[in-house]
């Protein structure tokens, strides 16, 4: 099983490291209601990736992306058009929010999405391009924009 407890040395290299699709698979975007879930692997193929896409099913611009490390770690996730997260000091961060991995409390403190990054969080698939810039994912998987997204 997978160490669920990095250093936030160990994560932020995660974070950082070059990644890029295992195969030449085509993906469609998820329809509303819809997830996926993409492997990805790092350049030197010592590390496994998976890139999480998550569509709701009644409000459309709301979507959930996540790239995750060793299967379980969460290391970044960025939450469009839903509920304010609230961090453990009590702080209320609305949407659209990122969550990075912070050692010792895992994905559970969120900031606001940088607007250098997310230039427009309403246009959900310009949004999740952005995502996998900001993922460094370089090789990113081939991905056809479906009729709702």
């Amino acid at each position: 099983m997978a160490d669920i407890n990095l250093t936030q040395e160990e994560a932020d290299a995660l974070m950082e490291m070059e990644k890029r699709a295992v195969d030449e698979q085509e993906w469609l975007f998820p329809s509303p209601g819809d997830s996926i879930a993409i492997p990805l692997t790092s350049v030197d193929k010592r590390e496994s990736f998976v890139l999480d896409v998550t569509r709701a099913q009644i409000r459309l611009t709301k979507a959930t992306y996540q790239n995750r490390a060793r299967a379980a770690i969460i290391l970044m996730r960025l939450d469009l058009d839903g509920p304010p997260h609230r961090n453990p000091d009590g702080e209320e961060i609305s949407c659209p929010h990122l969550h990075l991995y912070r050692e010792g409390h895992a994905d559970k403190w969120a900031i606001p999405a940088p607007v250098d990054k997310y230039t427009n969080p309403s246009d959900i698939f310009v949004t999740f391009e952005e995502f996998m810039q900001h993922c460094n994912i370089t090789e990113p998987p081939h991905i056809q924009k479906g009729l709702f997204s």
